[in-house]
Formats: C-alpha cells, sequence, structure tokens
C-alpha cells in the first residue's frame, strides 16, 4: 500500500510537471506568433532606436526623443512600428482624433487591458454607455458654482492650515508636498474625507508608494512591443507584475477605506461631494473602488505635477516671477489684504497665463492614445488600419515651432495675453485638458485649485531650484511625475521685496 500511494504521489506530481510545461510552452508559442504578428521584427531606424534605448543617450526622456522626431517629420507624424502605434502632434489630426471622427477612436478594448487592474471600470478606462453614465455624475458635482465655492473654502483652508505651516518649517527636508496637498484636496472634495480619519492599518505614505508603483508600472505595459510579454509575466507572476498585484492590493485596501468610511457618515451631514452621488446610484463596492481610483489619479498626480513644473519654471524665470508677485500684489483690497475668492482669482490673468504656459510645455498628461475602430486617414494623409492605437502627443505640440514660433522654447506667459487679458488658443493646438466629448471636466476646479496655491505661496514665498539648469526627468507613470522629485530652496518673502 505504502509503495502504491507512492507511486500515486510520483505520478500526480508528473503530471503536474509536464500540465505547467504545456501551459507555459503554450503561451510562450503565442507570445511569439504575437510579437511576430505585431511586426515587432521592423528593423526601422526608429523601431531599432526604441528597441535598443539607443535614444537615452541623447535625451533624458522618451517624451523629448518623440518630440525630435514628429519636429522632423514634415506632417509632425510619425509611426512606431514595433509599438503597432502612429504618433502625432498635428493640431489638424488632433481635433480629427478628439472630434470630427471621435466615434471612431474610443479608449478601446487594448487600452481598458492595460489600465484595468487599476482603473478598473473608471471613467478614464471606459467607453459608451459606461463613460456617458459617469460622466454625467461628474459634470453634476464638477459643473456648478456652488460645489467650485465650496471647493475653494476647502482649499483655502488646507492652504492655510497645513501647506504654509508646512514650507514654513523646511528647516527639515520634507518630500512630495504638492502630491500630499492634493491628495487632502480631492479627499475632501469629492470624498468628503479628511484623510487624517481614514482607519488605515499603514500610514498613508505607503499607500502614496503603492500608488505611484501601480501607476508606473500599469504605464509600463503600454511600452511594450506586445501585451502577450505582459501578460505572461502576470499569469506566471513574475518581475514587475508581481510587484504590480502586491502594489494594486495596497491601492484596493485605501479605496475600499474611503467607501467604508463614507457609509459610516451618511446621513450625518452633506452628501454632495462625487462618492456620495455615486453610491445613490449603485451599492457594487467593486464599481464604486474604480470610482474612487480614477478620481484619486486625477485629483492627485495632475495637480501635483503641474504645480511642480510650474514652481520649477518661475523658479528660473525672475522676470516671470517678478510679474506674477505684482499682480498679486496689486489685486489686494485697499488695505492690503488679499481679496480672495473666485471673482479675486478670476481678475489675475498675468498668473492665469502662467499656469498654461507652464503647462504648455510640462503637461502634466504628456500623451494620451485611442484604437482605431476602422481604417480611416487623418488629415495630413496618415493612414490609420483598424486596430492601430493613434496617440496625440501635448508636450511634444508645446515644443513645435510650426504652432508656438520660434521662441517655442520659451517659457514666455505673456504670449497668452492680449491687452493685458488672458486669451485661450485652440484646445486642438493646446490639447493639454484633451478636448472635444472628453474635455476635462475637472478642469476648471484644477484652475482654481492651482491659482490659489500660487497666489498664496508666491506671496509668502521665493521658491530657487536646486540645478535649476537641469532638464527635467520624469519617472514612468500615467502622469508626468519629476523623478525624485524637485529639490529647492524655499525663503520667506521679505518684506517688500
Amino acid at each position: 500500500m505504502e509503495s502504491l500511494l507512492q507511486l500515486t504521489q510520483s505520478t500526480l506530481q508528473t503530471h503536474s510537471q509536464t500540465l505547467l510545461l504545456t501551459i507555459t510552452t503554450t503561451i510562450f508559442s503565442l507570445t511569439l506568433f504575437n510579437l511576430l504578428k505585431s511586426h515587432s521584427w521592423c528593423t526601422c531606424s526608429v523601431c531599432r532606436a526604441y528597441v535598443s534605448r539607443s535614444w537615452n543617450s541623447t535625451y533624458p526622456n522618451l517624451c523629448d526623443w518623440y518630440t525630435h522626431l514628429l519636429r522632423l517629420s514634415p506632417t509632425h507624424t510619425v509611426d512606431i512600428h514595433v509599438l503597432g502605434c502612429t504618433v502625432t502632434a498635428n493640431p489638424s489630426n488632433v481635433e480629427h482624433l478628439l472630434r470630427t471622427r471621435f466615434d471612431n477612436y474610443p479608449k478601446g478594448k487594448r487600452f481598458s487591458s492595460i489600465l484595468g487592474d487599476l482603473l478598473g471600470r473608471g471613467i478614464f478606462n471606459v467607453d459608451g454607455d459606461a463613460w456617458r453614465f459617469q460622466r454625467k455624475m461628474a459634470s453634476l458635482e464638477l459643473g456648478s458654482v456652488s460645489v467650485r465655492s465650496y471647493a475653494l473654502r476647502i482649499i483655502t483652508s488646507e492652504i492655510s492650515s497645513r501647506l504654509v505651516p508646512l514650507l514654513d518649517s523646511f528647516a527639515v527636508s520634507r518630500r512630495d508636498v504638492f502630491r500630499r496637498f492634493a491628495f487632502d484636496n480631492i479627499c475632501r472634495i469629492s470624498f468628503g474625507l479628511d484623510p487624517g480619519c481614514l482607519e488605515l492599518s499603514l500610514p498613508i505614505s505607503e499607500f502614496a508608494s503603492a500608488f505611484d508603483l501601480a501607476s508606473g508600472l500599469s504605464a509600463g505595459r503600454a511600452v511594450t512591443t506586445s501585451p502577450f510579454v505582459w501578460k505572461l509575466k502576470r499569469f506566471l507572476g513574475l518581475g514587475s507584475e508581481r510587484d504590480l498585484a502586491r502594489a494594486i492590493r495596497l491601492v484596493d485596501e485605501l479605496a475600499r477605506e474611503v467607501i467604508k468610511q463614507k457609509r459610516k457618515l451618511r446621513g450625518m451631514g452633506s452628501e454632495e461631494d462625487l462618492l456620495s452621488r455615486f453610491m445613490g446610484s449603485t451599492d457594487d463596492d467593486d464599481y464604486l473602488r474604480d470610482i474612487v481610483i480614477s478620481f484619486l489619479l486625477a485629483g492627485r498626480d495632475t495637480v501635483a505635477s503641474a504645480l511642480v513644473s510650474y514652481f520649477f519654471l518661475l523658479s528660473t524665470n525672475p522676470e516671470a516671477e517678478a510679474a506674477v508677485y505684482e499682480e498679486i500684489i496689486n489685486n489686494d483690497d485697499d488695505d492690503g489684504h488679499d481679496r480672495g475668492g473666485l471673482e479675486g482669482l478670476r481678475g489675475m490673468h498675468y498668473v492665469h497665463a502662467s499656469m498654461y504656459e507652464s503647462m504648455r510645455l510640462y503637461p502634466p498628461v504628456q500623451f494620451d492614445s485611442k484604437f482605431a475602430l476602422e481604417d480611416d486617414v487623418l488629415p495630413d494623409g496618415t493612414a490609420i488600419g483598424k486596430g492601430t492605437r493613434v496617440t496625440y502627443h501635448p508636450y511634444a505640440m508645446g515644443r513645435m515651432e510650426s504652432i508656438w514660433g520660434t521662441d517655442c522654447l520659451d517659457f514666455r506667459p505673456k504670449r497668452w495675453l492680449k491687452e493685458g487679458l488672458f486669451t485661450p488658443v485652440s484646445p486642438f493646438k493646446y490639447p493639454v485638458f484633451q478636448a472635444g466629448a472628453r474635455v476635462c471636466l475637472g478642469k476648471e476646479l484644477a484652475l482654481m485649485e492651482m491659482k490659489s496655491v500660487i497666489v498664496s505661496i508666491v506671496r509668502r514665498f521665493e521658491f530657487e531650484a536646486v540645478n535649476g539648469d537641469r532638464e527635467l526627468k520624469f519617472a514612468p507613470g500615467l502622469t508626468a511625475t519629476v523623478s525624485g522629485g524637485l529639490p529647492v530652496r524655499v525663503r520667506r518673502r521679505r518684506s517688500g521685496s
């Protein structure tokens, strides 16, 4: 009996090993087949440089290399064959994608697959009815003047009670100041919760690190030459996919804690926040989790990224800093006090222009992709095959002489002013907030938050970027996060300076 049992266990072990080998061989074969099918063997100079990463010896970031390629192209459009991707910085093409043929260029199932583990069915990762429903719900929250007034009160409170004291205490090194500030704001405005009330087993900083890691690794999926590479690693639980799964588990814990705490507080006060609206229409915790993650991504990372690049540019352009400071002081009332409020912010045209100019050079989202449902031809004559990923590139567009003139690399806020008034351009020339049907619903709220921070901080402090002459290097991720943060010296502004 004992020998029979040993034989049975040996047979089962052999069968298990054979089954695992068969599965692995099958997946490898499918991966190889799809690599070949996707033209990943292309040996043109662009594809060779992409696969070998030889561009990295000349350009600090992939977005800078793309900018170089797009400048060289007569149509400002290039094909990256190994990715099955067409990249464009042509405003006519952008309008075609985002308005004229919007229905032919959804996010697509491939995009949803790449970000699905992190974003799930959130607004940034879906099309069709799911997207329209979430957009309608979000627009009710973000579009009204009353909500903006409520948000401004929260933002002003965060600045005075947390951000300014934090900057005042800079004798001690601090990191991710703007991310911490933006995280507090998005939790209070969109979820009706202060992060301090979350009963988490780990500190917020660990969840923030997990969020950053999950964002970076999810974005990394998009730059592999075949989706089967990362899918194989996910199936086998290897490398970056193993790390991504761990990070997402922590992010899930944060999101579900937000939902749990919000349920505890329902009926005890205002329920006008975004999460309450969604909770009124569904009890699906998985769906609510996806909503929370999407708005944390939008409300924390984009605002923080925009503020970091803004203060980098301001600290390296003293004339612009002086003009911003002068407008802030001139906007005070007769007693020398900040007018504050929405009207006070609206009157600062130079500050507004400086924000737009900063995001022209350093957009929080450097590029965005769609997938063609059917064959098409772009306005510049580029043929697009069904299933092709088409990427428009705001970062490169901000550096095109054909769009902005020979001084396109200069930080010049006055390019946005006509007779002293801020004057926007076509959103298809400046798609920092997207354009067309998917234009960013949180645009006005984000601008108000940024402007409030800028006015309060520039009034009180001077910033000096350490190594301010260096080029910014970005960490992999869904937003343009400066790698390692931006080291600055902060000084209280002297009276009369």
